[in-house]
């Protein structure tokens, strides 16, 4: 039977970068969760989501083969992300993504704990900021108001009080090196695996 892996944490926190060495060492067998968004495609943006229409959504809703859906009321606009549900066959594959703590409530109740390895990728804050700001600098067109935004949202979508609610496998450290960081994935995978 196969389980999903599903990576969180706060904007550069660094749970993408874990995420992708994850899949380059090919730690384990797996499909990755294709994340759709609503969103525009950024120029040059490599990207493991799917883009697609709000209209395309509000479609996939109607027909219920939406698992879990995110909102974000951005300074470009509102944006969606979201899973559909039939994208899984638990009895063939594992399956790796990245989620939040919501996403996590929605696989949690779809599938059942025992399905489930959830992976809190953490890093002070001062170290989060900095990340955010270096990826900021790096775009054609740097968006900082947008920055700030998601800063303070996943400030508190990450708070203590948010993550105690929840029952998470493990708490990655990522303030060491991505090294260090994936050593401390191994380890999870090889005890839930």
């Amino acid at each position: 039977m196969g389980k999903i892996v599903l990576f969180m944490g706060a904007s550069a926190s660094g749970k993408k970068s874990l995420y992708r060495l994850v899949k380059e060492r090919n730690l384990i067998p797996y499909q990755e969760i294709i994340q759709y968004t609503t969103r525009p495609k950024e120029s040059n943006e490599e990207s493991e989501f799917s883009f697609t229409t709000f209209e395309e959504m509000e479609k996939m809703l109607k027909r219920d083969q939406i698992l879990e859906r995110r909102s974000y009321n951005t300074f470009d606009g509102m944006w969606y992300y979201f899973t559909c549900c039939d994208n899984f066959d638990l009895k063939k594959n594992n399956y790796i993504g990245i989620n939040t703590l919501q996403g996590l409530d929605r696989y949690l109740k779809y599938f059942g704990e025992e399905d489930i390895i959830s992976l809190l990728v953490q890093v002070d804050g001062e170290t989060r900021i900095k990340r955010a700001l270096e990826r900021e600098n790096r775009k054609i067109k740097p968006n900082y108001e947008e920055l700030c935004r998601r800063y303070l949202a996943d400030s508190k979508d990450f708070s203590l009080e948010n993550i105690q609610k929840r029952k998470i496998s493990a708490i990655i450290d990522n303030n060491g090196s991505l090294d260090d960081s994936y050593e401390q994935v191994k380890k999870v995978l090889e005890k839930h695996l």
